[in-house]
């Protein structure tokens, strides 16, 4: 099921907004659809042979080869590409049984490694896969509920940026994964959560893209005030840098993964279209920055942690971070498609 904010709401919320970003960032020449639509010809298969080499190898589910590669071909398939079916099934399976060999502690609040950003990301690919809701999946939103539920937003313990370690990234995915898999009985305590959210996204500041990305995704999934919407998107937007990229921190260069989740995060919630200045830029630096093989090369900033293994995404150490850049990236492209 994509997540999908009503057109009246966007209309009413975001019209002036719009206005305001096409007075300051007027119309360029668009980039061809055909050539958007090569590069995520050329994506899609490194992405499912990335998801099916890690698959091959680990039998734990992770949200770089996983949950996010997972998110991008869904689109990918809704805006009339071809995908591997078999490989996509596969990957959806993968997910659900990792989870249900903790499902067990899920019941138990306890949960699996990698707590909330496994039980999140994991619930997001399902959703994004169209699977049903099951036992499986009440049982991890039942952990969700109740994981960290003595402070008001749930974190990451975790330090391998940017996709770890960002409390607004992994509330967003706790959110996510309750909006599409909580039960009836667990509903009252939903909204005491995004409650609690809600109050804690208005007055906690943005630290780095991923940060400001999520915090904004966030803002929108527990309906936050109009205007504190408008301004975290606003946030976001002037980070852009001249390039038409943006950075994982202001200290670093411009790189696919920060540039295509901004990006993402502005298109789906209406906060610049797809012929603007500024998403047309963002999408050129994408197109840009593809290597000959479909894929994009980011370098890590996560120190490794586990033995290594080759995937199937190319760029050695920096596989992981690359491929979930090249997810995200797949994603962007897509959206700046017109809609099939």
């Amino acid at each position: 099921m994509t997540r999908m904010i009503p057109l009246g709401f966007l209309l009413v919320v975001f019209q002036p907004t719009l206005q305001a970003a096409e007075a300051e960032s007027p119309r360029i020449e668009p980039v061809s659809v055909a050539v958007i639509r090569d590069a995520v010809r050329k994506a899609i298969p490194i992405l499912e042979k990335a998801a099916t080499g890690s698959a091959d190898t680990r039998k734990c589910f992770t949200c770089h080869n996983q949950a996010l590669p997972i998110l991008a071909l869904a689109e990918a398939r809704r805006n009339g590409f071809e995908i591997d079916e078999v490989v996509f099934k596969r990957q959806l399976q993968h997910t659900l049984e990792h989870l249900k060999t903790g499902e067990k502690n899920y019941k138990e609040g306890k949960g699996q490694g990698g707590r909330t950003l496994t039980a999140g990301y994991a619930l997001w690919a399902l959703e994004a896969g169209e699977h049903k809701p099951d036992q499986t999946t009440a049982a991890v939103a039942h952990f969700l509920v109740e994981y960290q539920k003595e402070q008001s937003f749930w974190q990451h313990a975790g330090n391998r940026p940017p996709s770890s370690g960002s409390a607004f990234a992994t509330t967003y995915v706790a959110l996510v994964g309750l909006d599409e898999y909580g039960t009836d009985e667990q509903q009252e305590a939903i909204d005491a959560r995004r409650k609690a959210v809600r109050q804690w996204l208005l007055k906690e500041k943005a630290k780095d893209t991923e940060d400001l990305v999520f915090r904004l995704r966030s803002l929108e999934s527990v309906a936050a005030d109009p205007t504190a919407i408008e301004a975290a998107a606003k946030e976001l937007s002037v980070s852009q840098r001249e390039n038409g990229g943006w950075a994982q921190t202001s200290t670093m260069q411009s790189d696919a993964y920060a540039t295509a989740s901004a990006l993402t995060a502005l298109l789906r919630g209406g906060h610049v279209s797809r012929d603007s200045k500024p998403a047309q830029q963002a999408s050129r630096f994408l197109l840009d920055t593809q290597q000959e093989d479909g894929s994009w090369h980011v370098v890590t900033r996560a120190k490794g942690f586990q033995t290594y293994f080759e995937s199937g995404y190319p760029h050695g150490k920096d596989q992981f971070i690359s491929c979930a850049a090249g997810s995200w990236a797949t994603l962007a492209l897509t959206l700046m498609l017109p809609d099939e």
